[in-house]
């Protein structure tokens, strides 16, 4: 699902166990609106694997017995017992070499899952990025900090398998310095407070001040990191960002889970 740049987006983060990733899959309003992420504690927990089930439960949103695979890259397995029996059933859903990672089985009306894969990227770029594309990943991320020559390679190589790259600019303070040595521009410029520094510095601000600066720069998007208030939300938005990152209110599932999603997507309209 490629991102449109007439939209906003919300983009959930998921730091916590698959279980509770399961549960605030769930009960997300089934929005093309709505990205998911696999947050950098979550893919530490459990690999590949955790972007692998991101997809899934989003996947079930709209078919519960929706197996779901990702790009088809020299040495993964693809399909399971259950893939097998749904391309016997349905032999057009032999497509497990597409661009794209495809859901088997999806209806005419599915969204198309949106997972990014938050891996911090610091060294091993391509390495990196191949693994996150092998699971399903839809975009992943390096770190602005890292070496130019890692955030040069991540960046070429998202874009030679079919996904999104983003660079998260955390600690950095003038990120148009950083664009402008790469060979080529990211999909997503991500403006970062982070939660460490939030919580021992309570005047730091969200950086949107920088997000003009950036699309003078370059035709990216902005996603702006580190609130997670409606009042967070609608700076940011109205400072011209594409998509609003939130984590604190979604890290465990509970009954208010879908309201507060629903409130976040108002917000950014």
């Amino acid at each position: 699902m490629p991102l449109d740049r007439k939209k906003h987006y919300l983009q959930v983060a998921l730091n916590s166990t698959l279980e509770e990733a399961r549960q605030i899959i769930a009960a997300l309003p089934y929005s093309d609106r709505i990205l998911i992420e696999a947050g950098t504690p979550l893919i530490k927990r459990y690999g590949t694997e955790g972007i692998e089930k991101l997809r899934l439960y989003w996947s079930q949103k709209s078919n519960p017995l929706a197996p779901v695979v990702g790009k088809k890259l020299s040495g993964v397995k693809t399909g399971g017992l259950l893939d097998v029996l749904m391309l016997l059933l349905n032999p057009e859903l032999s497509t497990l070499s597409q661009k794209k990672p495809v859901a088997l089985s999806q209806s005419k009306n599915a969204i198309a899952p949106y997972i990014v894969a938050d891996l911090k990227c610091m060294d091993r770029g391509e390495a990196e990025v191949t693994l996150a594309a092998q699971a399903g990943a839809s975009a992943a991320v390096v770190l602005g900090s890292a070496p130019i020559e890692t955030i040069n390679r991540f960046i070429s190589h998202c874009q030679k398998l079919g996904i999104d790259a983003m660079v998260d600019m955390m600690a950095i303070d003038q990120p148009i310095k950083i664009l402008r040595r790469l060979k080529k521009m990211p999909a997503v410029v991500i403006l970062h407070r982070g939660v460490d520094e939030t919580a021992d510095n309570k005047t730091k601000t969200l950086p949107i001040h920088q997000i003009n600066k950036v699309k003078g720069t370059a035709n990216v998007l902005i996603a702006v990191a580190g609130g997670d208030t409606p009042r967070d939300v609608q700076s940011a938005v109205f400072n011209g960002a594409d998509i609003v990152v939130v984590w604190k209110d979604f890290y465990q599932a509970t009954d208010s889970t879908a309201q507060l999603a629903e409130s976040f997507l108002k917000n950014i309209k």
